[in-house]
């Protein structure tokens, strides 16, 4: 039996030995990107979770942090200073009643500050056209802790 005639008939070993080596490579760089998201995620979760520690608040959850904001911020990072999403988070400071009785209220100050928080550590770059806003509505200690 002559070398080419064995390398000829065994041509799908070799044939099979790259398609599983490049299957592996593909797989490793999937897992790679996937290892180093979440480990970003993780760590700006546990930023997060002990800013609000520092404020006052039980210690939240960081898998749900990851699930809801992920590494950018999720829609707490989509154009904050936007119009609707003012007028959004101004109806969430307000006295909780429904359609008629609702009225503004004085914010607490901590509450108002959690938002610009999240902004902080996910999204720094939008901050300041947010800041603005936060810091023109009257906020006090209205809050019991």
């Amino acid at each position: 039996m002559s070398p080419t005639r064995f390398a000829s008939e065994h041509k799908w070993i070799y044939i099979g030995a790259i398609v599983i080596l490049l299957a592996l490579a593909v797989t490793g760089l999937i897992r790679y990107a996937t290892v180093t998201t979440n480990s970003k995620a993780a760590t700006k979760a546990d930023q997060l979770a002990d800013a609000a520690v520092e404020a006052g608040y039980p210690r939240p959850d960081t898998r749900v942090i990851e699930g809801l904001l992920g590494t950018d911020g999720g829609l707490v990072c989509d154009d904050p200073a936007s119009a609707l999403k003012s007028a959004l988070w101004k109806i969430n400071v307000s006295n909780g009643a429904a359609f008629v009785g609702q009225r503004p209220v004085i914010g607490d100050t901590k509450s108002l500050a959690a938002e610009a928080t999240i902004l902080e550590i996910y999204c720094p770059d939008k901050l300041d056209k947010i800041k603005d806003k936060l810091d023109d509505l009257k906020t006090d200690d209205t809050v019991r802790r």
